[in-house]
């Protein structure tokens, strides 16, 4: 989103996996101008522009306005410029097998890489090597790369402050890496208790940096406080199969969304009412009692943290009541949600809080 935009973009990008001829797809997510009579949405996203893409797309951010970063299967890592001219794409930047198991110049070495991360004009990158690379986007070498940053797969990445990332792994654990460190250690680690159930995917609070989600193998949502102890805060009950995605809306994040292999996307929503009951942060055991008015808004106390955010306080609602198939990828901004299903079907919903 620049800047500058007065209205949410209406393009969105794609790629797909398992494949003989993977692509990656930029599309337009259509004009909301033809609603029928009952206001439902007629506007076919329509593609824009694709291009051949080497292995399954394991996961993709846009850099800016222009460039996308896809993380591929074989281990390379590839920069897509937009020409919105002429409505093509193009490879703009590619950094070879920047994961690998053995070594980078063996022809099969390649190690998939699992999730990218862009702070432009920085990218951080994991893989299944259990490697965290930090390129930038003009640069063609690596500026740090954390060899052995963990014995198992890192499934995914985010940025918590410029400088610092965190990363989930195949066994349970949550990783706070600081990349002005030169150690090659983690600076936090957290985990859920006991279990090692693999965590899959991770988002941050887009306003309060220290509280996190993550979903993963058990269907489970987590919610952490890094500040303080190393287990989440709350667990919540979700999917029946592996999370494959969560996110926090990025201007509104008492929502957020899920989605899984049990082809459910959820919408969790900690906003009703907040403002005319107290709510309790929990601390170590004991519960503190603020009385949160509308004038200071909800962000001193955010309903993410209580002891039971589902306690008359959460509203849940699956967004695909007739679920098939796995729900793989989702993506949110203004009132605008995408999401790509192993139906081979991309469903853009344009009008989420309605």
């Amino acid at each position: 989103l620049p800047a500058a935009a007065l209205q949410t973009p209406d393009i969105f990008a794609t790629g797909s996996w398992d494949n003989e001829d993977n692509r990656i797809s930029i599309w337009s997510a259509g004009d909301l101008g033809n609603a029928g009579l009952n206001g439902e949405y007629h506007g076919e996203p329509h593609l824009l522009c694709d291009i051949q893409h080497n292995g399954d797309v394991m996961d993709m951010q846009f850099l800016d306005q222009e460039r996308i970063v896809v993380a591929s299967s074989t281990g390379t890592v590839t920069i897509f410029r937009h020409h919105q001219n002429n409505q093509t794409l193009s490879a703009n930047h590619r950094w070879e097998k920047a994961h690998y198991h053995v070594d980078q110049d063996t022809s099969c070495g390649g190690a998939a890489c699992t999730g990218v991360v862009c702070n432009n004009p920085e990218i951080v990158t994991v893989g299944e090597d259990g490697r965290i690379n930090l390129f930038r986007a003009d640069q063609k070498d690596a500026v740090r790369t954390i060899d052995n940053a963990d014995s198992s797969t890192l499934h995914a990445v985010t940025f918590l402050r410029t400088t610092e990332i965190l990363t989930v792994n195949s066994i349970g654990q949550l990783k706070i890496w600081d990349l002005r460190q030169q150690r090659n250690e983690p600076s936090q680690i957290f985990s859920l208790a006991g279990d090692r159930v693999p965590l899959h995917c991770v988002d941050r609070h887009p306003n309060q940096q220290h509280i996190v989600a993550t979903g993963g193998q058990d269907g489970m949502l987590s919610i952490w406080d890094i500040r303080q102890g190393t287990m989440p805060v709350s667990l919540l009950n979700a999917h029946e199969a592996e999370m494959w995605e969560v996110h926090f809306h990025p201007s509104d994040p008492d929502h957020l969304f899920t989605c899984s292999e049990d082809g459910s996307l959820w919408h969790w929503d900690t906003s009703t009412n907040v403002s005319e009951k107290p709510s309790f942060l929990h601390q170590g055991g004991r519960s503190t009692a603020y009385l949160s008015h509308s004038t200071i808004n909800q962000s001193v106390v955010s309903a993410w943290l209580s002891n039971d955010p589902t306690k008359d306080r959460m509203e849940i609602t699956n967004l695909i009541p007739n679920q098939t198939l796995s729900v793989n990828s989702l993506d949110v901004l203004g009132p605008c949600l995408v999401y790509g299903t192993d139906a081979e079907a991309i469903y853009v919903n344009r009008q989420l809080f309605a």
